[in-house]
């Protein structure tokens, strides 16, 4: 068969993945602190984005320059001014504070003048003491002699590391001037947990020290304060804060030294090994709880940033809910056409003219696309509040299993569009503040063939079940099993050890145990 070349035609379908749809999916899953992040680019980078304040919606004139409102009307003059023999005060006329504020500033003015006495090398501005009280209003603050308002925030302290503490009392330790350089190095190590892991026997070959100075450096700079900073493990960081308390006796160093057996709820060997009896135990173990595991984590850089909710869901006076989106969490941008018509005809240059055209169909693209974000967002969360009606109103017991399809479906949209909207955003209910991906959860079918149960409301059930137990019948994995049976429930055992051991509920020997010692149960 010979090789020849030839045309064909053919018809097909295929995705085109413009670089204007690629941003648009991506502004889905973006949360309202990154949006903001992103139109901020984009407001700099493009000038005929301009954002929309808050106070711009109620302006005091109209678009078309008349006045909203009544008309004020215009000072009188002679008696017109006196109504029911009072004098109806102008809204230019300076009030009783602003008079007696010229008057003192007069008073202020004339006194400097004897200090100061008419001299053409010597201005108001120049005199000390004297500000512009024209460009400066009463109650702002200015720097001095610039006129300009002074910034408070940099005033601000500024935030202390963990570092700057334990440097600034290590500096108080009067160190040899070759400790000093091996307490430096001992902070630099620090971790954010309070905790110094490296080995001091290779600190001490790094830097050429001995390592006794090494160990005696260290067991000063243990002394600082948060008691228990520079520990190299846990049992020494509580021991550190238990010497601070005076309580740090035979017996509860054996309790620190066995900290894993205090982990598996062992309290009969713990007894035995610490020499007490059930109530010194309980005793102990409350102190140790009081104690802080992580000294440093006070001075922790990272800050948790907070969550605004992107939905707001009421209940209506008429019984069904009410959905908002939160106006104050959504950007709000115009695009500037008086700029372009202004602009764009005296542009001559080719490539400007293409930058402008390109900023242009941007801003448009941008508006359009926040503007189908918030409707996204709008339809998904009302089809949740839907599905999850009976989680509004009776709580968790009745939440529906839901996944993303049925969303998707009921709302004509892809299930990948769901999953993005999905990500990052809130729902603030009757029932507090929730993730919309807390609403998705997998269903367990009943028993009698009935309407699925929610997992989420399953490891309720058995939260609740293992909290209520009586101490001396614990459940067992199979006892929960046959009681979830019971109330319509068909569940494995391996499922209830899952959603147990994923709520860090102990095992039923485990359980067992620690009820037996808490309650004196022999």
């Amino acid at each position: 068969m010979a090789l020849k070349a030839r045309l064909n035609i053919r018809q097909s379908q295929n995705l085109v993945m413009t670089p204007q749809l690629m941003q648009s999916i991506k502004l889905l899953q973006l949360s309202n602190i990154e949006l903001s992040a992103f139109v901020e680019s984009e407001i700099e980078r493009n000038p005929l984005l301009e954002r929309l304040e808050v106070q711009d919606e109620a302006p005091e004139e109209k678009r078309s320059g008349e006045p909203v409102g009544e008309p004020v009307a215009e000072p009188a003059s002679g008696a017109d001014q006196e109504t029911n023999g009072e004098a109806e005060l102008p809204d230019w006329m300076p009030t009783e504070l602003e008079t007696n504020s010229a008057a003192i500033s007069d008073r202020l003015d004339s006194g400097l003048e004897n200090v100061f006495p008419d001299d053409p090398g010597h201005t108001d501005a120049e005199r000390p003491g004297v500000r512009d009280r024209s460009t400066s209003p009463i109650g702002e603050p200015t720097s001095v002699g610039s006129g300009e308002p002074i910034n408070l925030e940099a005033f601000a302290a500024q935030e202390i590391t963990l570092r700057d503490h334990l440097s600034a009392q290590a500096a108080l330790l009067a160190f040899t001037p070759q400790k000093s350089v091996i307490a430096s190095d001992l902070i630099d190590r620090v971790d954010e947990d309070g905790y110094m892991r490296d080995d001091p026997a290779k600190i001490a070959e790094r830097l050429g020290a001995s390592q006794d100075d090494v160990y005696a450096v260290l067991a000063a700079l243990q002394g600082l304060e948060p008691t228990g900073v520079c520990a190299r493990s846990l049992q020494q960081c509580l021991a550190l804060q238990l010497r601070e308390r005076d309580r740090l006796d035979p017996a509860m160093q054996a309790l620190i030294d066995n900290l894993d057996l205090l982990a598996k709820r062992d309290f009969a060997s713990l007894k035995s090994i610490c020499g007490v009896d059930r109530d010194d135990l309980v005793d102990m173990m409350q102190e140790i709880q009081a104690l802080d595991p992580r000294p440093g984590s006070a001075f922790s850089a990272s800050v948790a940033a907070p969550v605004s909710p992107d939905v707001f869901v009421r209940e209506a006076h008429d019984g069904n809910w009410h959905i908002e989106l939160n106006q104050e969490t959504l950007p709000r941008v115009l695009v500037n056409r008086d700029y372009y018509s202004r602009v764009f005809p005296a542009v001559s240059n080719e490539t400007e003219k293409e930058f402008m055209v390109d900023c242009l169909q941007t801003a448009n693209w941008l508006t359009k696309s926040l503007d189908q974000r918030a409707q996204t967002i709008l339809k998904v969360a009302t089809e949740i509040v839907g599905q999850q009606d009976m989680f509004l109103v009776h709580g968790i017991r009745h939440l529906k299993p839901l996944n993303l399809k049925s969303v998707a479906d009921a709302i004509k949209m892809h299930e990948s569009t769901v999953s993005r909207v999905t990500s990052n955003k809130f729902m603030m209910t009757p029932r507090g503040l929730f993730e919309f991906k807390f609403f998705f959860t997998s269903a367990i079918q009943a028993t009698d063939n009935g309407e699925a149960h929610s997992a989420a409301s399953v490891r309720d059930r058995i939260k609740l079940m293992t909290d209520e137990e009586d101490p001396a019948k614990v459940l067992s994995d199979d006892a929960i099993v046959d009681a979830l049976r019971n109330d319509g429930i068909d569940i494995a055992r391996r499922t209830v050890a899952k959603y147990r051991e994923s709520m860090h509920i102990p095992s039923s020997v485990q359980r067992r145990r620690e009820k037996k010692a808490l309650a004196g149960i022999k």
